[in-house]
């Protein structure tokens, strides 16, 4: 099929799960044999290196500018629109509608819209048009709003609570119009389903097990280790919440612990908030199994968030045991005591992490155990199929 496929991001480098996702499926779509053209806003530009990962899977990649956050165009939106603050940041592009605009003149069997925040620069296109399409959501954005406003002052409660009142009428709206849409979890395509008033489809994340089946995790280093992107506010969250939480807790029985945090946009001001140097601030890493051969537990304090996170697949593949909150393994099927240790608080959590590294044999029972239930249920192949399954039940318009 030609598929035309938005993305609000470049998705490579990889620095989120989301960004995993549209790697991976792009990647398995095309050795499916389907032409693809990615039209992407990007806040950043596509270097020699992201051209080098794209290019060969793609029929074309064109990549819109996206502006600054601190535009007038985008302030103004935020503050009139009826869009949510994510779609505003998204949207109101006419570089980005017009270019979306001319590809609607070539036929497509298959339009992929990912997020609906990215959805408002496409809208009158394909309403003019008559255009079908798929749009496909990787959280619920509207039940993010603890993690997402959580933290903002409270003068500006009202404003959060407004917003995520615009949040779930832009979903109800998104999803009114989409032909099809798609979810990541189960639970998630029930939600969208209540919100939609029509099923929706699930395509699972995946995880490359090749790439994780060499991790040996170490039961002497005490290591305790967290990814994420922290651009994404429930990792800012789960990071604050061990630091500040969980690991005094461990540390009250096992001092010599360490918490190893990496991943994307780290924060500079958690080195001067949580100064303990048992806490390793390592960021962006570029080989994730050689952290994961050197840690001996995976921590996934996620309280908010919806979808499954690919974080914790890759530390299932791995065959890392793992303490995680129920949300932290939502839409994976792992069982407590079986392929996790399931807690949510902290002391709980605190307990848990002792007495998997006080227990080399119930981490290795735990880890074998993950890497057979991602061996089993989840791979990117499966997730193409699902994919194209989807892809069936919609053929746009010819132009």
């Amino acid at each position: 099929m030609r598929v035309l496929w938005t993305l609000p991001y470049l998705p490579w480098p990889i620095t989120s799960g989301g960004k995993a996702r549209q790697y991976h499926l792009l990647r398995r779509m095309a050795a499916r044999g389907h032409a693809i053209t990615l039209l992407v806003q990007s806040k950043t530009p596509a270097d020699e290196a992201v051209q080098q990962a794209l290019q060969p899977l793609l029929e074309r990649l064109i990549v819109v500018p996206r502006r600054s956050l601190r535009s007038p165009r985008t302030l103004w939106h935020a503050a009139t629109s009826s869009a949510p603050l994510l779609a505003s940041v998204n949207g109101f592009a006419p570089a980005l509608s017009q270019q979306f605009d001319a590809l609607l003149n070539e036929h497509w069997d298959v339009i992929q819209i990912e997020h609906s925040y990215g959805f408002q620069p496409f809208a009158d296109s394909l309403a003019r048009r008559g255009q079908p399409f798929i749009l496909t959501e990787h959280n619920v954005e509207s039940e993010l709003g603890a993690a997402t406003y959580g933290k903002w002052p409270a003068v500006l409660r009202p404003l959060a609570h407004y917003d995520q009142w615009r949040a779930r009428r832009w979903e109800q709206r998104v999803m009114s119009r989409a032909a099809a849409i798609v979810a990541v979890t189960e639970s998630d395509a029930r939600m969208l389903g209540a919100i939609s008033g029509r099923p929706a489809h699930v395509v699972n994340n995946g995880v490359d097990t090749r790439g994780f089946a060499q991790v040996q995790p170490d039961p002497l280093a005490l290591a305790i280790l967290f990814v994420g992107n922290y651009e994404y506010a429930p990792n800012v969250d789960a990071v604050e919440w061990a630091a500040a939480e969980i690991m005094p807790l461990v540390w009250r029985q096992r001092p010599q612990a360490r918490f190893l945090v990496c991943g994307h946009a780290l924060p500079d001001s958690w080195r001067q908030r949580f100064p303990d140097p048992r806490i390793e601030w390592r960021g962006y890493v570029d080989h994730l199994p050689t952290v994961q051969s050197q840690s001996t537990v995976f921590i996934a304090p996620l309280r908010f968030g919806g979808g499954s996170k690919l974080k914790v697949l890759e530390a299932l593949a791995a065959g890392l045991p793992i303490v995680s909150t129920q949300e932290g393994l939502s839409g994976l099927g792992a069982q407590d005591g079986v392929h996790a240790r399931v807690a949510n608080t902290a002391a709980d959590m605190a307990q848990a992490l002792v007495e998997v590294m006080d227990d080399p044999a119930l981490a290795a029972r735990l880890g074998q155990s993950a890497r057979e239930l991602v061996n089993q249920r989840f791979d990117w192949d499966a997730a193409a199929a699902q994919l194209e399954a989807v892809y069936q039940t919609v053929q746009a318009v010819p132009a």
